[in-house]
C-alpha cells in the first residue's frame, strides 16, 4: 500500500483548452499499471480542443454540469454524479456549461510502450460550443 501526497494543481496549456482550466494530478501509474487519473476543473463556458485517446478516456462529473460533444455534432449535458466512456480514437470535447463550474475525474490508460495517450486536435468553434450549450438545455 502506498499513500500519495496531493500534488500541485495547474493552469492547463491554452494550446488545448479555452477558458481557464484547471488540473490536479491523482494518479500516474507505473508498470505494469497504465492509468493516468486527473481531477479537472473548468470554470463556466471553459472547454476542451476537440481531442482523442489511443486508448479511450472515462469522465466522472463530480461538481456542476458540463457537455462532452462528438464529431456528428451530437452533445451530452452532463450532471454531477454521471460518468460518460468515450471509446477508443473517437474525436471528442468536453467542458463546463456557459453559466456553471464543472469538475470531472478524467481516467484515461496510456498505449502500451509510452507515449501521450492524448491527440490534441483544433479548437471546438465558438459558434458550435454556443449551439451545443443551448440545445443541451432544452
Amino acid at each position: 500500500m502506498e499513500l500519495l501526497s496531493v500534488r500541485p494543481t495547474v493552469k492547463t496549456p491554452a494550446r488545448a483548452f479555452t477558458g481557464d482550466v484547471y488540473m490536479t494530478p491523482v494518479y500516474t501509474g507505473t508498470g505494469p499499471s497504465r492509468m493516468t487519473a486527473a481531477l479537472v476543473r473548468f470554470t463556466p463556458g471553459a472547454h476542451t480542443n476537440w481531442h482523442s485517446h489511443a486508448v479511450g478516456q472515462t469522465l466522472h462529473v463530480t461538481e456542476g454540469v458540463g457537455l462532452v460533444g462528438i464529431r456528428d455534432g451530437s452533445v451530452l449535458r452532463i450532471h454531477a454524479g454521471e460518468t460518460v466512456v468515450c471509446p477508443p480514437g473517437e474525436e471528442h470535447w468536453h467542458g463546463a456549461a456557459a453559466d456553471t463550474f464543472m469538475s470531472h475525474l478524467a481516467m484515461l490508460e496510456a498505449e502500451p510502450g509510452g507515449g501521450d495517450p492524448t491527440t490534441w486536435l483544433e479548437p471546438v468553434a465558438d459558434e458550435q460550443y454556443e449551439r451545443a450549450n443551448k440545445e443541451s438545455a432544452s
